[in-house]
């Protein structure tokens, strides 16, 4: 396959998962903001959306303060940011039309559809209401164009790519959904102890917990697997180290080693041997190990590494611009 073309199609899949986890994060923000809490509280969980996002500076350069409003208005609509959702999902149908020749005519309407949308959507005055529809909006569509990707599409390097980008665009978002929210329960918490909730905080805990479950669709899984409390330990274990789980750190790299090897090509043996190891590091971690050397720097350490691989795939197989 011509480099130009996996390009398109790697950066189509990565943008359009990057809309959903940014709707996602999003979401959660929205959800926890109306959990009874301090001011600097809530000011912190937005300051960390736009620390997940790498954006914090951006913001500021246009926004005087942190509010909620002003958040979700950068993350959302505003064209100037790369990693709006309305920009990812307009950079995501750019890549598609440019190989629409690759994709098959529902895959391409598919994107064409959720750009023409999204200016509907952005032009509704409940947005700034009530933005939770819009942003389950957002992940229908996502949704929608994996669906049809894997229902339509030939299982070729054309599909191989799509999924590659799209499961190392989930590793990242999952890593730094994960570090962010888990340092900032750590804050919040009295004691600054992420071990077993005490007494005094379990229902604000519960409610702080099952809203980073339910921002990566995993709250009645994690209740199908445990049956048990919700505890911070078991959050970062479900998310990271369960293969059985969509969106956790194993399974993408187990689908990121998978699609590697079936788009191989002779510069490429490093590159897959790279990804064997960081999937060999989480499937044979355990989570008292991961917590006991911090969490904050194992997942710095992933994240440093989940940068690196997208570099080689991009050396590798794409242009030597990335989008």
């Amino acid at each position: 396959m011509l480099s130009r073309t996996a390009d398109h199609l790697f950066w189509m899949a990565r943008y359009t998962e990057r809309a959903e986890n940014t709707a996602r994060m999003l979401d959660v923000n929205v959800q926890t903001a109306l959990l009874p809490q301090s001011a600097d509280a809530t000011e912190r969980g937005w300051r960390a959306m736009l620390g997940i996002s790498e954006l914090e500076e951006a913001f500021h350069a246009k926004y005087p303060r942190i509010s909620a409003r002003d958040v979700i208005d950068f993350m959302t609509r505003d064209p100037a940011n790369p990693s709006s959702i309305v920009s990812c999902l307009a950079s995501a149908r750019e890549n598609a039309r440019a190989v629409r020749g690759t994709l098959t005519t529902e895959v391409w309407e598919t994107h064409n559809t959720t750009w023409l949308e999204v200016q509907n959507q952005l032009r509704n005055r409940s947005l700034r209401d009530d933005p939770s529809p819009f942003f389950e909006w957002v992940k229908y569509r996502s949704h929608l164009s994996r669906g049809v990707t894997i229902g339509t599409m030939l299982k070729d390097e054309a599909f191989y790519f799509i999924r590659l980008g799209t499961h190392l665009e989930r590793a990242d978002n999952t890593a730094r959904i994960l570090d962010v929210k888990f340092h900032g329960a750590k804050q919040d918490s009295p004691s600054g102890d992420l071990g077993e909730p005490t007494i005094q905080d379990t229902q604000r805990d519960f409610y702080y917990w099952a809203a980073i479950l339910r921002s990566v669709s995993a709250f009645e899984i994690y209740r199908k697997v445990y049956r048990d409390v919700i505890t911070p330990a078991r959050v970062a274990e479900l998310l990271m180290l369960r293969p059985d789980m969509p969106r956790s750190l194993l399974g993408c790299l187990e689908e990121v080693v998978a699609n590697l090897r079936n788009v191989a090509n002779d510069n490429s043996a490093r590159t897959e041997r790279f990804a064997g190891r960081l999937h060999a590091q989480l499937k044979f971690a355990s989570i008292d190990d991961i917590l006991e050397q911090g969490l904050h720097d194992y997942l710095e350490r992933f994240l440093a590494d989940i940068n690196e691989l997208g570099n080689r795939v991009s050396r590798d197989f794409l242009l030597p611009i990335s989008a």
